[in-house]
């Protein structure tokens, strides 16, 4: 039974795609629709910006995209896809649109699978001031703001690098989780993983088909502790398990200044069922320090978890089918082998 509040789920947000309330260029595909998310898709091309921006409560993210300056160049995203550089900003539109009824409002995250592969994105919407947030009753095309950090990465039009999380009205804050990190190392197991800079590309259709050695190299600790090197980036685990009820949605801070100097998330979705599994899931870090070296201890705490309510119970929770991080440790993305 639906309530007042909450975070829309699967079949709730099945039913604003039957209602118009969100549309796309093409059918949705399977699994898109996730039990308190929606993945978008890349459209067929993509702008190649100047430096990221805002439009601002008074112009369309297309108004400024025809402003001298703003973009570089257009780029064809179709036939064999495209490269996107490390260190460039580039604005995509996306395949869905929406049409939100008033109450209904949204926010965006990177999916898991772009946050490990260090690649940040950032929704945008016409007349935004705020990255990720989409106000209720937004009608208006949407488009993704996509910067790889440490890989170049192949893209084409389809793929899905980012997720909305759909709510109704103000959802009940129901908890709070802080997570350290583990730093203990299991016989001849790493405690994570240092991204190698001037590696490949990583084909973002490539599942389990990039060689992990040639992108990463394994971290060890001393003594307990391991020192983070400013704007390198890592894959690190939590020292908790994390779980996730059916009738919950639960979302990392990116940032919490309080717990250090360093970003510790940079994909926050995690869905009902997550950690459900027998013998539980940890949440997997994506962590870069920023100005200064920095010392991280085992059992140090790094990050928050925030726990909504949900509106309704999904039909399918996390774990099922294309479920790729239910039970994990440390893991890197699912385009490495494992």
């Amino acid at each position: 039974m639906a309530v007042d509040s909450g975070v829309l789920s699967d079949h709730e947000i099945e039913a604003l795609v039957g209602a118009e309330a969100i549309r796309s260029d093409l059918p949705l595909d399977e699994g898109q629709v996730q039990p308190a998310s929606l993945d978008v898709r890349l459209a067929e091309d993509a702008y190649r910006l100047r430096a990221s921006f805002l439009p601002g409560k008074d112009r369309t993210v297309a108004e400024m995209l025809q402003e001298p300056g703003i973009h570089m160049h257009r780029i064809d995203l179709t036939k064999e896809g495209a490269v996107l550089e490390t260190g460039c900003v580039y604005l995509v539109p996306l395949m869905e649109s929406l049409r939100l009824p008033a109450g209904i409002a949204a926010r965006a995250n990177p999916k898991s699978s772009t946050g490990r592969i260090d690649v940040f994105t950032r929704l945008v919407t016409n007349r935004s001031r705020a990255f990720d947030e989409v106000p209720t009753g937004y009608s208006g095309p949407l488009y993704l703001e996509v910067s790889p950090r440490t890989f170049p990465i192949m893209v084409r039009p389809g793929d899905r690098l980012a997720q909305i999380r759909f709510k109704r009205k103000k959802p009940e804050t129901l908890k709070e989780k802080v997570v350290s990190i583990d730093l203990e190392s299991a016989g001849d197991q790493p405690v994570g993983y240092r991204a190698k800079h001037h590696s490949g590309i990583v084909d973002l259709r490539g599942i389990g088909a990039h060689e992990a050695s040639q992108f990463w190299e394994p971290v060890w600790p001393r003594d307990g502790r391991i020192v983070l090197n400013p704007e390198e980036f890592y894959i690190l685990v939590s020292r908790e398990t994390v779980k996730v009820g059916a009738m919950e949605a639960a979302e990392m801070a990116p940032i919490a200044p309080e717990l250090g100097e360093f970003r510790a998330h940079y994909a926050g979705f995690f869905d009902p069922g997550f950690g459900t599994n027998t013998g539980g899931s940890r949440a997997v870090l994506e962590v870069r320090s920023r100005d200064v070296p920095f010392i991280l201890e085992h059992g140090q705490p790094v990050a928050k978890l925030v726990y909504e309510s949900m509106a309704s119970k999904p039909k399918c929770l996390y774990g099922g089918k294309g479920s790729n991080y239910q039970g994990q440790g440390l893991k890197l993305s699912k385009h490495f082998k494992t």
